[in-house]
Formats: C-alpha cells, sequence, structure tokens
C-alpha cells in the first residue's frame, strides 16, 4: 500500500527542456492538484548549453533536480492509503481494513458525518474503529469527542453498514448535513447534567450517613442515587447493557455491572458517587483528548475572515476570504496579518512566518516574493496577488497534514488496544472468580465478596491505559507542527527513534539550490569604478545561472550602461562592446586559455575556487583579465550545525548525490558529512539506501520530495525540505521541514525518544496503580470511592503527562 498520497504517475520521457542531449527526461505534468517546481539548470555532469546563449561557465550540474518521471513509494507502509487503502486487499497489506493514516480532502469522495450522542471518550472510539474494521472500503475516519462527531470516508453505498455497525454498538449516530463555511459547532455542553448528577450523588451520601434509617429515608437516598446515575450515566448504562447483549465486555459494560451491583446489594450511594465521578472523568479525558487535537486547528484561526480585496472600478473593498479568487489583489497594512496566500507585487517589508514555518525571526520580503496565511506584517503597507484560495493555503495544508497524522495509530497505540481488548475480558472473569470463589475459599461473606468483585472491576477500569496513547502521540504531533516540522503519522514519530543513518540530497538538501557569487577578487591595483557595473550589465544579459548570480551579487551601475553587440560564445561566455568602444567578456577558464591570458598566478586563484566546487568566470576588458568571480551553490544555514547534532544523537549523516566527486567533497566538506556517494543516479540512490540499511540499520532520506522518490519510497522515513511548502513536498514525504531549518532533523529524533518515553511511562503509571489497587480490592483495603479516584487519577494522570508534550523546547530533551 502506497504510504505516501497522492502517488504521481508516471509521464512519458521526453528530451530534456533544455535541449543540451543529456538525455533527461522533463519534468512530468502535473497532476491538477499537484504542483510541480520549476525544471531548473542542474544536471550532474559537466557540459556546454547550447540553449543558454552559448554561456558556459563548466559549472557543475546535478542530475538529482531533475524531475524523473514517476513517483512511486509503494513500498507497503501501513500508514497511508491509496483509492483502494481500506479494500480487501489492503487488508493484507496494513494488517486491518481500517485507514491508518487516510488523505482526507474533498475529492477523496463521500463523507457520512454523524452526530453519535454516545461517544465520550478515547475507549468508545477505539471500539467504534474495531467495529468499523470489517467495513471494506472505508476510507476515512475522523473523531471529534468534544462535539461527539464522527466522520467516515468512504461509498454512499457503505453508509447503512457503517450505520448499522454503531447500532450494534450501543451508539447509533444522527446523520448530519454537509458543514457549511464558517465555524464548527462547539462542543456539546454536558457539565451542567454532569454537575446535576454529582450533586444528586453526593446529597445520597449525605442522607444515607445522617437520615435515619427508616424505609422513607431510604427510599428517597434512592431515588437521589437513581436520579444521579440517570443524569450522569444514563449513556453508559445504554452502552454497556448493548455490550453485554452483544457478550462484548468493555468498559461501559464493567461499569454497567459494577454500579447495578452495587446498588442491588443495598451500596447504592456508592454506587451513585462511581457513576458521578466516571463520567466526570471521562468529560475531562475526552476533552483533553480534543485540545491536543485542536492545538494545530487553532492555526486556522491566525487567518483573518476578511481581505482588503482590490475591485474592478479601482475602489478597495473588504471581502470575506473564502469568496477571493485566486489572481485577486490584495492590501496588508502594518500590523495585519497575512489572509491569503499571495505573492507580493508592490512594496517592501518584514513578516513574522512564525506561526507557520517556525522561524524565530522575521524575515524580509519584496516583490515576487511568496507570503502565508496566518504571517503578521509587522513594517510596511503591502500589495499581494493571491496564489491559492483560503481551504488551499499553506496553513490549511498544514492543518490538513495534521489532522491526517492525528487519524493514524502509533505501534504503542495498536498494541495497547490490543492489550486492551484481551485485558478487560480478563478482569471480569477475574471479578467471578473473587464473587464466587472468596465465600468458599476465603471464607468471606456473599454480600462481601461480590463488593470486592465489584471494586475490581471499578479498578480495573482500563480507561487510562486507552487514553495514554492518543493523547502523548497527538501533543508530540502538535509539537512538532509548531516548530515547522510535519509529521504523517504516528508510525513515524515512532519510528525516527531508532534512525541510524541519515541520508541526504545535495542540490536543494544540503545547499540552497540556487548558485550565489561567494567570491570575487580584483587582479588591478585600483580597478575602475566603472568595471564592477559594467561586469553586472553584461551578466544581466544572460540567463545562464551562473551569470545570474553574478548580475545578482554584483551592485549595479547608477546608470544605465549602454552594451551592444551582445553575443554568447558556445562552451566558453558572453561578450559585448561597451559605450566607450572597449570590449567586455565574461570568459571560463577554457575561454581564458584561448585568448592567451592565462598565467601561473591566474591559474593558481581559479584552483583555489575549483578546488572547492567553485564555478570560475573571469572579467576581461580589453585583454587584461580586470577580475575572478566565484560562484557556488551555497550551505543551507546551520547545515554544518545540524550534522554535528545528529552525529551526537549517534546518526550518520551521508550525502548522496548524483553531482561530481569534486564538487560532492567539496560540499560534504564544509557541512560536516564524513561519507559520499556521488555521481549516483535514481536508481543508484535507491541501491545506496537499501546498502545503508543493511550495514547500519534504519535510514531517514532526506530530499526534495519528488525528485528523490526511489530513495525517499525505499528509505524508512522519508524527509522533504518544504521549499515553501510545495503541493510536492506536503504529499511526497513522511515527514516535511516547513522552514527548511535542517536542526528540525534533530527535532525530529530527539521528540521521537522523548515521546517513546512518555508512551511507556503512561503505560507503566496505568498498570502500576491499577495492579496496586487491584490487590488491595482482593485483600480488603479498597473501598469502591477508592477505586474511582484511582481509575480517575490515573487518567488525569497520564493525560497531563502526554500533554506536556505540547510544550517541548525546540532544543530540549
Amino acid at each position: 500500500m502506497d504510504k505516501r498520497l497522492p502517488s504521481l504517475d508516471a509521464a512519458p520521457a521526453s528530451a530534456c527542456a533544455h535541449g543540451c542531449g543529456c538525455g533527461h527526461a522533463s519534468a512530468p505534468a502535473a497532476p491538477a492538484a499537484v504542483a510541480v517546481p520549476a525544471h531548473d539548470h542542474n544536471h550532474d555532469h559537466d557540459h556546454d548549453h547550447a540553449d543558454h546563449r552559448g554561456h558556459d561557465h563548466d559549472h557543475d550540474h546535478d542530475h538529482e533536480r531533475h524531475a524523473r518521471g514517476h513517483h512511486d513509494h509503494g513500498h507497503g507502509h501501513d500508514e497511508g492509503g491509496g483509492a483502494s487503502c481500506c479494500g480487501a486487499s489492503a487488508a493484507d497489506a496494513c494488517g486491518t481494513t481500517a485507514c491508518e493514516a487516510p488523505p482526507w480532502a474533498a475529492g477523496d469522495g463521500p463523507v457520512l458525518r454523524l452526530r453519535v450522542p454516545a461517544m465520550d471518550c478515547g475507549a468508545e472510539e477505539a471500539e467504534i474503529r474495531r467495529a468499523l474494521e470489517p467495513l471494506a472500503g472505508i476510507r476515512a475516519l475522523r473523531f471529534d469527542l468534544g462535539r461527539r462527531q464522527l466522520s467516515v470516508q468512504a461509498p454512499e453505498t457503505l453508509f447503512p453498514a457503517v450505520e448499522a455497525a454503531l447500532k450494534r454498538l450501543g451508539m447509533p449516530g444522527e446523520r448530519l448535513p454537509e458543514l457549511a463555511t464558517g465555524a464548527a459547532p462547539g462542543p456539546e455542553r454536558v457539565w451542567p447534567r454532569l454537575a446535576g448528577g454529582l450533586a444528586a450523588a453526593v446529597a445520597a451520601e449525605v442522607l444515607a450517613a445522617t437520615a435515619p434509617a427508616e424505609l422513607p429515608w431510604r427510599l428517597a437516598g434512592m431515588a437521589l442515587a437513581v436520579l444521579a446515575i440517570a443524569l450522569a450515566g444514563l449513556g453508559t448504562y445504554r452502552k454497556g447493557l448493548a455490550a453485554l447483549r452483544s457478550l462484548r465486555l468493555n468498559i461501559n459494560a464493567l461499569m454497567t455491572v459494577a454500579v447495578t451491583g452495587a446498588f442491588v446489594i443495598g451500596d447504592w450511594p456508592e454506587a451513585a458517587m462511581v457513576m458521578a465521578l466516571y463520567a466526570i472523568a471521562e468529560w475531562i479525558e475526552a476533552r483533553a483528548v480534543d485540545r491536543a487535537r485542536n492545538a494545530v486547528r487553532e492555526l486556522l484561526a491566525l487567518a483573518p475572515q476578511e481581505a482588503e480585496v482590490l475591485q474592478a472600478d479601482g475602489q478597495w473593498q473588504r471581502v470575506a476570504t473564502a469568496a477571493v479568487a485566486v489572481g485577486a489583489r490584495l492590501r496588508l497594512r502594518p500590523g495585519e496579518r497575512v489572509p491569503l496566500d499571495g505573492e507580493i507585487v508592490a512594496g517592501q517589508g518584514s513578516l513574522n512566518q512564525a506561526p507557520i514555518t517556525g522561524e524565530s525571526l522575521p524575515v524580509d520580503k519584496g516583490p515576487g516574493d511568496p507570503v502565508y496565511a496566518g504571517s503578521i506584517n509587522l513594517s510596511s503597507a503591502l500589495e499581494l496577488r493571491v496564489s491559492a484560495p483560503a481551504d488551499d493555503s499553506l496553513l490549511a495544508r498544514i492543518t490538513h497534514a495534521v489532522e491526517q497524522a492525528q487519524g493514524a495509530r502509533a505501534p504503542t497505540q495498536r498494541f495497547v488496544d490490543r492489550f486492551a481488548a484481551v485485558y478487560t475480558p480478563v478482569v471480569f472473569v477475574l471479578a467471578l472468580a473473587v464473587a464466587a470463589l472468596g465465600p468458599v475459599l476465603a471464607g468471606w461473606p456473599v454480600l462481601d465478596a461480590v463488593y470486592r468483585a465489584l471494586v475490581l472491576l471499578v479498578i480495573a477500569c482500563p480507561c487510562a491505559l486507552v487514553i495514554s496513547t492518543p493523547v502523548t502521540v497527538v501533543s508530540a504531533l502538535a509539537a512538532a507542527a509548531r516548530q515547522g516540522v510535519l509529521i504523517k503519522g504516528g508510525r513515524f514519530l515512532e519510528e525516527a527513534r531508532q534512525l541510524r543513518v541519515v541520508a541526504l540530497d545535495k542540490t536543494g538538501t544540503l545547499t540552497e539550490g540556487r548558485p550565489r557569487l561567494v567570491a570575487q577578487e580584483w587582479l588591478a591595483p585600483a580597478p575602475d569604478a566603472a568595471w564592477a557595473g559594467l561586469a553586472q550589465a553584461l551578466a544581466a544579459r544572460s540567463d545562464h545561472p551562473v551569470s545570474q548570480a553574478i548580475a545578482a551579487g554584483l551592485p549595479a551601475a547608477a546608470g544605465a550602461l549602454a552594451l551592444d553587440a551582445f553575443a554568447a560564445e558556445v562552451g566558453r561566455g558572453v561578450q559585448a562592446r561597451s559605450g566607450d568602444g572597449r570590449t567586455v567578456r565574461l570568459a571560463n577558464h577554457r575561454w581564458v586559455e584561448e585568448l592567451g591570458l592565462c598565467s601561473p598566478a591566474l591559474e593558481a586563484r581559479m584552483a583555489v575556487h575549483e578546488a572547492q566546487g567553485r564555478s570560475v568566470s573571469l572579467l576581461v576588458i580589453d585583454q587584461q583579465v580586470q577580475a575572478v568571480f566565484a560562484v557556488a551553490d551555497t550551505l543551507r544555514p546551520g547545515m554544518s550545525e545540524a550534522m554535528t547534532e545528529l552525529q551526537s544523537l549517534g546518526l550518520t549523516p551521508v550525502m548522496l548525490t548524483g553531482d561530481n566527486e569534486r564538487t560532492a567533497h567539496a560540499v560534504a566538506s564544509q557541512a560536516g558529512v564524513a561519507e559520499v556517494r556521488a555521481q549516483l543516479l535514481p536508481e543508484d540512490k535507491l541501491a545506496a539506501i537499501r546498502a545503508l540499511q543493511q550495514r547500519l540499520g534504519p535510514v531517514a532520506m532526506v530530499g526534495d520530495g519528488i525528485n528523490d522518490a526511489p530513495a525517499l519510497a525505499g528509505a524508512d522515513i522519508g524527509v522533504a525540505m518544504g521549499g515553501g511548502g510545495t503541493h510536492v513536498a506536503m504529499e511526497a514525504a513522511d515527514v516535511v521541514v516547513m522552514n527548511d531549518d535542517p536542526r528540525r532533523l534533530a527535532l525530529l529524533v530527539r521528540l521521537s525518544r522523548r515521546t517513546h518515553a512518555v508512551l511507556w511511562q503512561n503505560i507503566a503509571l496505568a498498570l502500576g496503580i491499577k495492579a496496586v489497587f487491584l490487590a488491595l480490592a482482593v485483600f480488603d483495603g479498597a473501598s469502591m470511592w477508592m477505586a474511582v479516584f484511582a481509575d480517575m487519577g490515573a487518567s488525569l494522570l497520564v493525560v497531563g503527562n502526554g500533554l506536556r508534550l505540547r510544550r517541548l523546547p525546540p532544543s530540549g530533551d
């Protein structure tokens, strides 16, 4: 089953778009919902670009940035799902017919939305999942415990079967209409009913303790107890009776038997209090789960609901963001939040993107730069052109990606679910043994033995155990998303702790993927002030990446410089004639040699740069070499620190690149990567991943999300540098680093290790507390009061422990 959704279909290979005869396929046509990055100039081998006006600086190109036809990630992971995620065949692939990390989008199929009044805790969520597993064809489930809502993505023909399955559970659902645009309905206000139930239970306790033992007073106390149970636990009773009728021994069945038994043997005040406290604990747990689940959804509130839009008559008018079309022009004042994704068309300013990408410092933006909904405009007025509708902004896609992950059950969570399914029937059998054998073997009075068995049932309620894992996993996913790391499922969150190798693509991953002018040397003792302007003007006339980098790195002349007779020499460079009749060239090493202008000193200067993998161009004015320019693809900021941090965590960084050995080793040396595999084709990278897995253990592949598709698919975890959060990056990997900060790779591993520790802390807490009180119950050291407080306390402890992960510091363990 395909773990990344959706997969990109293969496209027929064609000649390279550059006409360079390299034999590479051009980028495939993008599916309608996927934006494919622009095809760049990076090929791996050194060759002449005849299509770039003949200008060749002999700089190194890179195969790895070509889009390579198809995008196949199908390698058997169960945290996703293609179109047949939960069909019969998928069941064999992922071990269940219920999707673990399904897609969730309007185009993915019909959605049945149900209000399930009886669904109010994590244990019932797990029970519903198990009940729906046999229904082949369900693509996705989404639970909202606070609103008691369930959404099922499946063919419409399956809707009646879903409703029938819920009815058999004793949790019938009521169909809801399609949600209109706007705020979703709030959580159901159940606390008044719970407060009334608790008050009635307290009154029953007080009456039992203080009132005379006459029948009228006892009847009044019993009536209060019945009222408390009805207000707080009627839903639990209904679900418990339905479970008992179908011989399903779950949490509700436990509570139904325990409360009914206590009432029958005359402990009606305790029965009422147990039910009231149990209902309150369930409500608190559900709120905690929803709080964790909604942590990232709250980001959507950061985007304003209205935008100031330019109308056809030239007037500005405030319009609901949902109604703003792509291409519309917006005005953004200082201090306002960006309402929609767009591109700056007028103005320059500084924006705070921390809520979106996790960047701690403001980012300077100008015309042509992208901006994201939810960012804060800090300094000056800007005008934007909308690039995506409100429901497809980067902010919305972040929320969508994390919601997908929240629907996935981590390995530990699946283990706990399986354990609870066995644990509850075992507890029932143990309670029956205590009630039946206690009088015979221990000489207990019958009612005493029954009471101990009932206490045992209440103590054994596995709420804390069931709730311990989803709260922890969802809290960790939310913490990662707030720091710019999208993890697409609990599986990848847990497995990241086991990584031993991080394999990194070079161009666009280790480096920024954009050539820059990194060095310039002027050879004349007192250079003419106009020379830099001439070089900049000449470089700006060429569209070759190296020339463009030189043009961007040099200051433009104050006035327009007249250049004529511009010409490109194939494999050599470019030249033109200046206004005063001088011949000006930007030449590569080959052309300078042909002109007879090389000298030992100049060769030595160029050799220094070329040894570092830089492309060298020389400014030649009237047969005199006046300057040396070195262009290189620079490391991402923080890359060296990131590699050091990964090594301190026990991971081995490895570079996998299609570039030549010289450039690869130069970049690896700067980044601090000791192991380098160069001149690799896509299939070679996949073979390298498999070799590393066999030699060192689990491998994460860090790439650009599509160009390294085979290696991303073959790795244990695929990580994409978001590159601004393109559709391709969002959909191609298991983990997306939204702000391109390489130090987030170490954060992923640390968070995974801490999450694993908290998961097992919670399991140990839940089972340890249960074990102590089970022993006390059997040996007459626990009452039903103690039992319910033990259950409630254990649940709140594990919830609180799990929620700590929401505030995980960026660099803390």
